[in-house]
């Protein structure tokens, strides 16, 4: 049976980037822009303010552990923030992989360990948008201990040391969703939680290729077609054509970044029964042609790869952005037509959110 929690984690590719001690005394702000890099820490002694966009403020104590699969821009604060928001603390470096925040001359008041790691996939936004937003993970032990570990092993120099890292990384992620207990943000951990439903996602990630209608996925998962529509719509924040989309979509991103593999093959793998067909819809869901895809080195400065790499997956957006779920739905019922092409320059759902996000981000829009 499909593990859809393993199989995003694993295409994730997660490398050990930067894990440190922090220490904090006084009043203390420091800022991150993370560019999408993954976010973790486990607060040691005292306690401390988490600040994400978007989300209301989070109190972490001792014992408390945060993840944040994508952290673009967030905040750590004393639990009373400095008065100015404009205020920003400069970290002082007391030791090797060990930093004091605020006033040096009084006891440390807060201790935690934190890291950052990297994805090494081509589509990370994409994978990481379909886990929660963040997690904040209360009075679980193992999961500090699996940081320091992580720390330890981070700063020694042993044999395997980069593939002990990699594996680490993946257990921490695994154990700190498994451990987050309910979530308030609908995505593939919501939907993983009702048994009906998570039959029905792990149906689609098993075999993306079949022919799914919501009508036969319904009676494989012993629902009728409205329950499961329901259901499926609300904890995962998507309908079920519509997660099966995305799900084509990141396979397929994924298959682009390797090599030897052909478009017509990957075009088989998911569902399409032609080259040309899966090229329709692989464009209209991200703006760029399979082709151009592959092309995109993650070094490129080309201003097309540059768009495609602030991609941030259309659930995501989905998740934040009040757009219609309808839309996702049609693109894929269009692109099944062989040669289907969007009526007047109308763009799908899918492909009207990915405009949106560069758009917000300052970003020209693909054409």
């Amino acid at each position: 049976m499909s593990d859809p929690l393993a199989e995003v984690i694993a295409m994730l590719n997660l490398r050990a980037v930067l894990t440190k001690t922090i220490e904090g005394a006084g009043d203390w702000r420091v800022r991150r822009s993370d560019q999408g890099l993954s976010f973790y820490g486990v607060v040691l002694e005292g306690g401390c303010r988490l600040e994400i966009d978007q989300h209301e403020p989070q109190i972490l104590r001792a014992g408390d552990f945060i993840l944040i699969p994508a952290a673009y821009r967030f905040s750590l604060t004393s639990l009373t923030p400095p008065p100015s928001p404009a205020l920003e603390t400069i970290p002082v470096q007391l030791a090797e992989g060990h930093f004091r925040l605020g006033a040096l001359d009084k006891p440390a008041q807060m201790q935690a360990l934190i890291g950052h790691c990297a994805s090494g996939s081509t589509n990370a936004s994409l994978l990481a948008s379909l886990l929660p937003a963040f997690v904040v993970v209360r009075n679980q032990p193992r999961l500090a201990t699996f940081v320091g570990l992580l720390k330890e092993e981070a700063q020694a120099d042993r044999a395997g040391k980069s593939f002990v890292l990699a594996r680490m990384v993946e257990l921490l992620f695994i154990e700190a969703i498994r451990s987050s207990g309910t979530l308030a943000t609908p995505g593939l951990m919501r939907g993983l939680s009702d048994p009906r439903v998570a039959q029905a996602i792990r149906l689609l990630h098993q075999a993306p290729a079949r022919r799914w209608t919501v009508n036969a996925l319904a009676a494989d998962c012993a629902l009728s077609r409205s329950t499961l529509f329901e259901r499926f719509t609300d904890l995962t924040g998507m309908t079920p054509m519509g997660y099966l989309l995305g799900w084509r979509m990141t396979l397929a991103m994924q298959w682009l970044s390797e090599t030897g593999i052909s478009i017509a093959d990957i075009a088989e793998r998911i569902g399409y029964g032609s080259a040309s067909a899966f090229s329709v819809a692989f464009t209209r869901y991200t703006g760029i042609s399979p082709g151009k895809y592959a092309k995109c080195l993650p070094t490129s400065s080309d201003l097309t790869c540059r768009n495609l790499r602030l991609q941030p997956a259309l659930k995501h957006l989905q998740r934040w952005l009040p757009l219609p779920a309808a839309g996702f739905d049609q693109a894929e019922a269009l692109s099944q037509r062989r040669g289907a092409r969007p009526r007047g320059g109308q763009r799908s759902g899918a492909q009207l959110a990915f405009h949106i996000h560069l758009r917000h981000q300052g970003h020209s829009l693909l054409t």
